[in-house]
C-alpha cells in the first residue's frame, strides 16, 4: 500500500501537472471503483483543479465549487500519467481522468478490487475521510509521546493505526522500528522517555529520508515505481537477508496478508519473536534466540 512518502511524491507531481487545469472527463472503467453516488460524478467534469491534498493514505483533487475527488489506492492501486486521451491499460484499469495536458490513470493489479474513488462536496465531507492520525512530520516530541501513549498497543500496531498516526503502514513501520532499535511487540505505555524520544526521531528521519529518495528517483518523471519493497530498506521485505547494521539474518512474523520484518540482534536483544503458525508447528523445536539459528 502506498504510504506517506509515496503519497507525498504523488501529490507533488499531481499538483505540478494539474493545478489550474480543468477536469475534462471522468471515464469509469470498472464500476466497483466508484463508491459514491451523490453528488453524481458528472458534477466534477469541467471544473478546474484548485489543488491536491493528502488525507491520511488518500489523495484528494480539490475542484472548483468545493468538490473533492478522493482516491484511495489501498494495497495494489496505483496512478499513472499518460498522454491526452490515453486508453486504460487492459484488465488493471479502473478509471481515467482526462485533462488537457495529459491523462491520469487509476489502476489496480490482482483480482481483488479495493481501490476507491469518491466525489464529495464541501470541506466537512472531505474531512470525514480523515481518521484523525497525527502528522508526525509536523509534531513535536510532546505531541508524539502523548499520542503514542494514548492507547496501550504494540509499537507495530500503534504506528500503523490511522487513528493514532497518519500515513504510516506496514513497510515504513518496520523501517522506523529498526532505526529506533525497538521491538515491534514492545508496548507503548512501557517505553521509557528515552525510548519514546528515539522513536520520535527515527519516525521523522525515516519518513523524511524516504521522501527525498523518492523525489530524487522520480525526478521530473511521474512516479511509476511505487512499491512496498525497495532497494535500500533495512529490514522490510528482507527476510533472511543480512541486517545492514549487524549482519544477522532479518526475521519475520507472519499474520493474515502482512508480515513484520525485524532484526533480532538490533531490536529484541537477540530474542526471536514467535511466528504464530510456524512456532505452533515446531513447538519445542522453535528457536528462542538468533544464536540458535547460527
Amino acid at each position: 500500500m502506498p504510504e506517506l512518502p509515496d503519497l507525498v511524491v504523488y501529490r507533488e507531481h499531481l499538483a505540478a501537472r494539474l493545478a489550474g487545469q480543468p477536469l475534462v472527463r471522468v471515464r469509469v472503467v470498472n464500476p466497483f471503483v466508484l463508491r459514491s453516488v451523490s453528488p453524481p460524478l458528472a458534477e466534477a467534469e469541467g471544473r478546474r483543479v484548485r489543488g491536491v491534498e493528502r488525507v491520511g493514505k488518500r489523495l484528494a483533487l480539490a475542484l472548483e465549487g468545493g468538490f473533492y475527488l478522493v482516491i484511495h489506492l489501498m494495497i495494489a492501486g496505483r496512478l499513472r500519467w499518460a498522454p491526452p486521451g490515453a486508453r486504460p491499460p487492459g484488465r488493471i484499469g479502473l478509471a481515467v481522468l482526462d485533462f488537457p495536458p495529459g491523462t491520469l490513470l487509476l489502476t489496480e493489479a490482482g483480482s481483488k478490487r479495493r481501490a476507491a474513488l469518491h466525489l464529495v462536496a464541501g470541506e466537512a465531507a472531505l474531512r470525514a475521510f480523515d481518521r484523525g492520525g497525527l502528522e508526525v512530520l509536523e509534531a513535536d516530541l510532546a505531541a508524539f509521546a502523548a499520542r503514542l501513549r494514548s492507547e496501550n498497543h504494540t509499537l507495530k500496531r500503534a504506528l500503523t493505526d490511522p487513528r493514532l498516526f497518519s500515513g504510516i503502514g506496514n513497510a515504513y513501520s518496520d523501517e522506523i522500528l529498526h532505526r529506533a532499535r525497538l521491538s515491534p511487540v514492545a508496548h507503548t505505555r512501557r517505553l521509557t522517555d528515552d525510548e519514546v524520544a528515539r522513536l520520535h526521531q527515527a519516525t521523522r528521519a525515516t519518513l523524511s529520508e524516504w521522501i527525498e529518495r523518492l523525489r530524487a528517483e522520480a525526478g521530473e518523471r511521474f512516479p511509476e515505481r511505487v512499491t512496498a519493497f525497495r532497494d535500500g530498506m533495512a529490514v522490510h521485505g528482507r527476510y533472511r537477508l543480512p541486517c545492514p547494521v549487524c549482519g544477522a539474518p532479518v526475521q519475520r512474523i507472519r499474520y493474515a496478508e502482512n508480515e513484520t520484518n525485524y532484526c533480532a540482534r538490533c531490536q529484541t536483544g537477540g530474542r526471536l519473536l514467535a511466528d504464530r503458525s510456524l512456532s505452533r508447528l515446531l513447538r519445542e523445536d522453535w528457536p528462542r534466540s538468533i544464536d540458535d539459528l547460527e
